[in-house]
């Protein structure tokens, strides 16, 4: 297989010297989000996630390779290889059809076949396999009769004769390909309820008699079966029509032949029911299985991504709420930077120690004593009771003192698997895992990316069946989008966490501990170069992280932008054209430069500079504005002053809200009545694929209500027209 030809037809945006130049970059060691920020001219100017799945696809197709070549040697030293076998090898666009191909030649445990051919039947399998009408197949068979093999009669002879043609079909790669097409497009999956009486059997109630045609089985229904199968509260069977599947199995192997075609007969149907139908079911529903895990991985991408990117609220003091009853909410201060000024305990909620009026005066006073802007409050447990109280508590700061503060309910999924982490405990040594989770509610508003950052992203609470899927496969995935979202937001080498350090391209944890531990005994960094001293950071790392690192006040102002240390001399020549100075970058006096050189000509400064085009555009943009962060384009989170109930809410009702979650089947919002409304993916505007073409997490969207049920906890949303909403009340 030509690999590069594959992947230029496979990605038609990717000309093919520019494939083959990435292909030489990711060979050479060089990270995604290097190779997408650094080396744009090389690539067209392909973006992370696109070199994401080039990167995917040409591991796949290497490994296909590498298969191909082990299987090729096998049959080769068996001594069975034939160029039909080369040619169908050769044209296996994917892993399972090299398997199907090898099956016949490949080791196997011991098989009723196998065993038949040991009792040595093979000839006579081979004689009924002509299908001669005029043969005799008994008189024949009788000449295989021997005690000592174990084949006592003629009957006995023809049975093992018929084991081993049932495994000749069964291992034939032409039939399972037809077949495994057949399951797919015509097989239908069908489930019954059992074990209905048991607790948690409820939650899947709508599979009690359920079926639907594989190939259009939607991933979350298919990833909902499969975990109630695994609970055991699904039988689940893949059902097709046996007779044309049998006819399919059988078309290249029976022949008009008298008694020996009927004997084929028998062994084709043996093959299909005994071997091929459980083979193929179990590939089906693995095949159906890993699409649905893909695309279950690749709406957690989707929305991970927007949460961790949401633009951050800067140099705000900011007081985290940890919600809940018997144990009181926890409260932590922390100011513009993160840093913890103070901590205590308020009892607002209902349980034994309930203080409402105790809490307010405690929370104002610290409201008071430190210029608290923002409430930042978790959606755990007791977190309406809390919303309603702090709602009260800014509405009497407002009357009382004319101070206007806000609150925002943030998802504090995963902050108690950072509390009680090593991480969680090294960061605040003195701090019980509660106090640790008010800390990190507070912060994830601030700084979501820093503070998401030390969390599993499968705890974070934007996933489907996320703890079904292929760990490893998951991990990569997510993996993937952190390091992106970290390298484009850039990383403070002074004040950012190992936790951050080590999603810096070319950094590992490791690096990322000695950076810390190099910047707390040397103190600050005053250059990038300066990280060349960290233990184990060579030239290459150098080469990989130093364009994603920033330096506020160091001693090169480009250190505090995107530009690339390896572009400082180019960048300076640019400057010099225009007749700028490093210190008017400082000052921020380059405002006119895109225009100047727009009038210069792009290509022609790019020339002049001694830098190709792309990295001139990325280099005026930078420049103009030093320390930027391109999530302060995006538009901020929505804070509230007030409360609604789910009682207040009535159908045709216009509101805010924010995507919590994109799913295949809609989305869910937070439009503040403390539970989530859900917009049908039949409810959104315009003709899309997928919800996830629409929105995303953080978005702030109108939406109105379609139906309220209070008993049930649900509202339906929608995003058209409220004209089109049924005069209804709630129920």
């Amino acid at each position: 297989m030509d690999i590069l030809k594959k992947l230029t037809e496979e990605f038609p945006s990717i000309r093919e010297d520019r494939a083959q130049n990435i292909i030489n970059l990711i060979d050479e060691g060089n990270t995604i989000p290097f190779i997408a920020r650094y080396r744009k001219e090389m690539t067209g100017s392909c973006d992370d996630q696109v070199l994401r799945e080039f990167n995917d696809r040409l591991t796949y197709l290497r490994n296909l390779e590498k298969r191909k070549e082990e299987v090729v040697k096998s049959i080769t030293d068996q001594g069975k290889m034939t160029e039909e076998i080369q040619k169908a090898l050769d044209a296996a666009a994917t892993l399972t059809e090299v398997e199907d191909i090898y099956r016949p030649y490949k080791q196997k445990k011991k098989t009723r076949a196998s065993v038949a051919i040991e009792k040595g039947l093979q000839p006579l399998a081979d004689f009924i396999l002509a299908q001669d009408k005029d043969a005799d197949v008994k008189a024949e068979a009788e000449k295989y009769i021997d005690a000592e093999k174990g084949v006592n009669s003629a009957e006995e002879a023809i049975a093992g004769a018929k084991d081993i043609i049932a495994e000749i079909v069964s291992d034939d790669a032409n039939v399972r390909k037809k077949l495994r097409n057949l399951f797919m497009k015509n097989g239908e999956i069908q489930t019954k309820l059992v074990n209905a009486e048991e607790e948690g059997a409820k939650t899947y109630e709508m599979y009690a008699d359920y079926s639907e045609n594989a190939a259009e089985m939607k991933s979350h229904r298919v990833l909902a079966v499969n975990r109630g199968e695994k609970e055991g509260f699904l039988k689940v069977k893949l059902v097709v029509n046996d007779d044309i599947a049998r006819r399919i199995a059988g078309a290249g192997y029976i022949r008009n032949g008298g008694y020996s075609s009927q004997l084929v007969e028998e062994a084709v149907a043996d093959s299909y029911d005994r071997l091929i139908f459980p083979s193929i079911e179990r590939e089906v529903r693995a095949a159906l299985t890993d699409s649905a895990n893909e695309q279950a991985i690749k709406m957690f991408e989707v929305n991970l991504k927007p949460l961790l990117m949401q633009p951050p609220i800067k140099d705000k003091i900011t007081l985290g709420l940890d919600p809940a009853y018997r144990t009181g909410c926890k409260i932590a201060v922390v100011d513009g930077t993160g840093k913890v000024l103070d901590k205590t305990v308020v009892y607002p909620t209902p349980g034994p120690k309930q203080n409402i009026e105790a809490a307010k005066a405690k929370l104002k006073e610290l409201i008071a004593k430190y210029n608290v802007d923002i409430i930042s409050i978790g959606n755990g447990t007791a977190s309406k009771e809390s919303e309603i109280f702090v709602a009260e508590l800014i509405k009497e700061i407002q009357e009382e003192t004319g101070r206007e503060v806000s609150y925002m309910v943030v998802s504090e999924a995963g902050a108690s698997v950072y509390s009680a982490s090593p991480l969680g405990a090294e960061e605040f040594p003195d701090f019980d895992v509660a106090e640790r989770s008010a800390v990190s509610i507070a912060r994830r508003l601030q700084d979501p990316l820093s503070e998401l950052i030390k969390i599993d992203p499968k705890s974070i609470g934007v996933g489907q069946y996320q703890h079904d899927m292929d760990k490893k496969r998951l991990d990569s995935v997510l993996s993937g989008v952190l390091e992106d979202c970290v390298n484009s937001v850039g990383v403070d080498l002074n004040t950012a966490s190992v936790s951050l350090l080590k999603y810096v391209a070319g950094l590992n944890a490791g690096i990322a501990k000695n950076i810390v531990t190099y910047r707390e005994a040397n103190g600050k960094f005053s250059s990038r170069k300066e990280i060349l001293k960290v233990p184990k950071l060579g030239e290459k790392a150098f080469t990989q992280c130093a364009g994603f690192l920033r330096i506020q006040g160091g001693e090169n102002i480009l250190d505090n932008t995107a530009v690339h240390p390896e572009s400082y001399a180019a960048a300076e020549k640019l400057l010099a054209l225009f007749g700028y100075t490093a210190e008017d970058v400082k000052e921020g006096k380059l405002s006119d430069l895109p225009q100047k050189v727009k009038e210069y000509g792009e290509e022609k400064a790019a020339a002049d500079a001694g830098m190709d085009l792309p990295t001139l555009k990325d280099v005026v943009s930078e420049i103009v504005k030093p320390g930027r962060d391109i999530r302060d384009a995006l538009p901020k989170p929505m804070l509230r002053r007030d409360i609604m109930d789910l009682k207040d809410l009535a159908p045709g009702m216009e509101l805010l809200g924010t995507v919590r979650n994109v799913v295949d089947f809609g989305a869910f919002i937070d439009i503040g009545v403390h539970q989530d409304g859900l917009v049908h993916r039949s409810e959104m505007k315009g003709r899309f694929r997928h919800p996830s073409e629409v929105l995303e997490v953080g978005q702030v969207v109108t939406v109105w209500v379609k139906e309220v049920d209070v008993k049930k906890n649900r509202i339906a949303l929608t995003m058209k027209s409220p004209a089109k909403i049924p005069e209804a009340k709630a129920q």
